[in-house]
C-alpha cells in the first residue's frame, strides 16, 4: 500500500487534546503493578526461543482456510474480504454484546469496522465502548456515534459486565495494572479479545495465567489503529482493503474460539489472516516496532541526515536523500516488488555503493536487532513498559520532531515532487541491511514466515512509513500504541549511535565488502516469503490525506 497523500494538506482530523491521557489515579495503580514486576519479584522463567513452532494446524466450518508456501514452509491463512460478511452472524454466534474497552490507537478503529461490518451483515450484535469514568475519550467516542442514550458507551467496568466478547483495548500498562479487576468482572462464558499478547508476558513474568473457565483470543492488526480504520473506509469499493491481521487462539473452552477469531479479522477489513501464539505474537511484535518499524528507522534518518550534510549536502539535500528517499521510493518499490526489488533496480556504481552500506550496516544493526529480541523475551522489556507507566504523570510524552531533521523535513514535503523522490542506494543499503538483520534475527528464533515478513515488512511499508512520508516520524511514532512510542523513543538513539560509530566509518576507511553477507541476502529464502505476502496485498493504496472518521494525534 502506497501514500497518496497532498503535503499541503493536513491531516483529516487531529486530537484536540495531544498529551497523553494518563491520570493520577491511573498512575498510582501502575505503580502498584510496577512493584510487582520489579527485578527482584518471584517472575516465571521465560524462554528466549520463540513457541511459534508448536503451531498446530486450524480448521474452520465457516471460512476457507488456504495452504500457502512461503518459501520452504507451508502456512494456512484465511483470506478476508467484504464478500464474506454474510458468514459474520455464523462466526459471532452466541454474541449478543461486545465491550470494546478503552479509546487509544485500536480501539477507534476497531470498534467502528466492528460495528460498521455486522450492521451490514445484518448482525443484531451491540458494539459498546467502555471507558474509564471521566475519561476525556467520551467526548471522542460520542463523535463518530457511539452514545450513553443508545447504550453504545459506558462505564468501562459495567461494560465489561454486560458484554459477551470482552476486546481489552486499554494500554497494556493499564492492562498489567487492572487485569485482575476485568477478569473478575467478566460474565461467566465471556470471551476475552486481546490485540497484543503483552498481558500474556507480564501474567508469566509474575508466575499468573488467564483465569481457565474462558476462551482467551486474539486479533492483532498488523498497523497502527488509525491506518485499520483509513483502509476499511478507503476499500469500500472494493471488496475491502485493510491491515492484514495475526490470530491466535489461546484458550478455547467453548470449542469456538477459533471461528469468533476469524470472524473478528474478518470484520475488521484484514485482507488475510494467519496463526500465531500469545507468546510469539508479543516477542514478535514489541520486537519489531523498537526495531525496523519505527525505532531503527529513525536511528538510520537521524543518522544519514547529519552524514549526508557532512559530505556536503544541503539540509534539504539530505534529508531528501535519507528519509524522502526511503517513505517516498524505497518502501514503495518492497510494497509491490518485494524487498530484493530494491537491490535488483540498481545498477553499476549504485549497486557497488548499495553493497558497501548493505556490509557496513548488517551485523552493527543486528547487534541492536538481538539485544532488543532478548530484552522483550526475557521480560525486561516489557517491566520497562511498566515502570515508564508508573512515571508518565511526572514525565509526560514529549516531542520527538522538534529538532533540525524534522524542521527542514516539513519544508522539503511543503515543496515535494512526489514523481522525482530519488533512490539514494547508500539510504538503500542500510534500510534494507537493518530489515534483513531484523528478519534474520526472528528466523533464528523460530518465529514463521508469515509473521516474520507481516512483522519487518508488510508493517513497515503499508502501515507506519507512510505516515512519516505524510507528516513526519512523530506522526508515525504517536499514532502508535503506548507500548510502541516508548519502545521507538527508547532504542532509536541505539541505532543512530551504532551506525554513525561502525557501520558509516567502516565504510569511510574503505573496510572491503563482506560478499558472503551480499551473496545470503541475494539468495535469502525470506525473498518468496516476501513475494507471495505482496501477491495478498489489497488493491488501495493508504491516503494518510483524504477525509476519516479516525483521529490522529499530533503532540504539541
Amino acid at each position: 500500500m502506497l501514500v497518496n497523500a497532498s503535503p499541503q494538506s493536513s491531516p483529516s482530523s487531529s486530537s484536540s487534546n495531544p498529551t497523553m491521557k494518563f491520570t493520577l489515579a491511573f498512575g498510582a495503580l501502575l505503580a502498584t503493578s510496577a512493584a510487582a514486576f520489579s527485578p527482584v519479584a518471584n517472575r516465571a522463567a521465560v524462554s528466549l526461543v520463540s513457541s511459534s513452532s508448536a503451531l498446530n494446524s486450524f480448521s474452520s466450518t465457516i471460512f476457507e482456510v488456504r495452504d500457502v508456501n512461503f518459501a520452504d514452509t507451508k502456512e494456512q491463512i484465511v483470506k478476508g474480504g467484504r464478500d464474506l460478511f454474510p458468514l459474520l452472524p455464523k462466526a459471532f454466534e452466541g454474541i449478543k454484546e461486545i465491550g470494546v474497552i478503552g479509546w487509544g490507537s485500536q480501539a477507534p478503529a476497531q470498534a467502528q469496522n466492528l460495528r460498521d461490518s455486522l450492521k451490514e451483515a445484518g448482525c443484531d450484535i451491540k458494539v459498546r465502548i467502555g471507558l474509564r469514568e471521566g475519561s476525556s475519550s467520551f467526548a471522542e467516542a460520542r463523535e463518530v456515534g457511539f452514545t450513553e442514550d443508545a447504550d453504545t458507551l459506558g462505564e468501562m467496568f459495567d461494560v465489561i459486565k454486560k458484554s459477551d466478547l470482552v476486546m481489552l483495548l486499554i494500554s497494556d500498562a493499564a492492562q498489567a495494572a487492572l487485569y485482575k479487576e476485568v477478569f473478575a468482572a467478566m460474565k461467566p462464558g465471556a470471551t476475552l479479545g486481546l490485540s497484543h499478547g503483552f498481558l500474556l508476558g507480564y501474567l508469566e513474568s509474575i508466575g499468573e495465567k488467564f483465569p481457565e473457565d474462558m476462551d482467551v483470543i486474539a486479533v492483532c492488526p498488523k498497523g497502527m489503529g488509525p491506518s485499520v480504520r483509513r483502509l476499511y473506509e478507503q476499500g469500500k469499493e472494493v471488496n475491502g482493503a485493510g491491515i492484514n491481521a495475526s490470530f491466535a487462539v489461546h484458550q478455547d473452552k467453548s470449542g469456538k474460539a477459533t471461528e469468533l477469531a476469524l470472524g473478528w479479522g474478518v470484520a475488521l477489513g484484514s485482507p488475510f489472516m494467519f496463526e500465531t501464539t500469545l507468546s510469539s505474537e508479543y516477542r514478535s511484535d514489541i520486537y519489531g516496532e523498537r526495531g525496523i518499524l519505527l525505532g531503527a528507522v529513525h536511528g538510520i534518518v537521524e543518522s544519514l541526515y547529519r552524514r549526508y550534510q557532512r559530505q556536503g549536502m544541503t539540509p534539504e539535500q539530505a534529508f531528501i536523500e535519507s528519509c524522502e528517499s526511503i517513505t517516498g521510493n524505497i518502501v514503495k518499490i518492497i510494497s509491490t516488488r518485494g524487498i530484493k526489488a530494491v537491490y535488483d533496480g540498481l545498477t553499476g556504481d549504485d549497486k557497488e555503493v548499495f553493497k558497501q552500506a548493505y556490509s557496513a550496516s548488517y551485523m552493527p544493526a543486528k547487534e541492536i536487532l538481538q539485544e532488543i529480541y532478548d530484552e522483550v523475551s526475557s521480560g525486561n522489556e516489557i517491566r520497562t513498559v511498566i515502570m515508564h507507566g508508573k512515571r508518565i504523570n511526572k514525565y509526560p510524552v514529549g516531542k520527538i520532531d522538534g529538532t533540525d531533521t524534522w524542521i527542514v523535513g516539513e519544508k522539503v514535503r511543503s515543496e515535494r515532487d512526489e514523481e522525482n523522490i530519488p533512490l539514494n542506494p547508500f539510504t538503500a543499503g542500510v534500510y534494507v541491511a537493518t530489515m534483513m538483520a531484523q528478519i534474520d534475527v526472528l528466523l533464528e528464533a523460530g518465529h514463521p514466515y508469515s509473521e516474520v515478513v507481516n512483522e519487518s515488512v508488510i508493517e513497515a511499508v503499508d502501515s507506519l512509513c507512510p505516515y512519516m512520508h505524510y507528516r513526519g516520524v512523530a506522526f508515525m511514532v504517536d499514532n502508535c500504541s503506548f507500548t510502541a512510542k516508548t519502545g521507538s523513543r527508547k532504542w532509536a538513539p541505539r541505532f543512530d549511535y551504532i551506525l554513525d560509530q561502525l557501520a558509516y566509518t567502516a565504510v569511510d576507511n574503505g573496510k572491503p565488502v563482506n560478499e558472503d553477507l551480499i551473496s545470503a541476502f541475494e539468495n535469502h529464502k525470506v525473498h518468496a516469503a516476501v513475494e507471495e505476502c505482496c501477491k495478498l496485498r489489497p488493491t488501495v493504496d493508504i491516503s494518510v490525506g483524504s477525509a476519516s472518521s479516525t483521529k490522529e494525534i499530533v503532540i504539541q
